[in-house]
């Protein structure tokens, strides 16, 4: 069974993907954000995403901003 690090790891690249298959920088993403009202600095973003330590609630914040709907695990 994964330990926590590998799971943390699994959900950034997810989200990672996401991002790059909608071709979206995590400066757009930051845009994006404030748009629906969630205010993150870019450095923020970069280290949730590095770490991928970051709550369900930020996942599907960056999901609704990109505008996607699914998922691919």
């Amino acid at each position: 069974m994964p330990d926590q690090t590998e799971w943390e790891s699994r959900v950034s690249n997810v989200l990672k993907a996401e991002l790059k298959r909608k071709g979206v920088t995590y400066g757009q993403l930051v845009d994006k954000l404030a748009e629906i009202g969630v205010h993150e600095k870019q450095a923020n973003v970069a280290n949730k995403l590095s770490r991928g330590k970051f709550s369900a609630s930020f996942l599907f914040q960056c999901l609704e901003a990109i505008g996607e709907r699914e998922i691919r695990i």
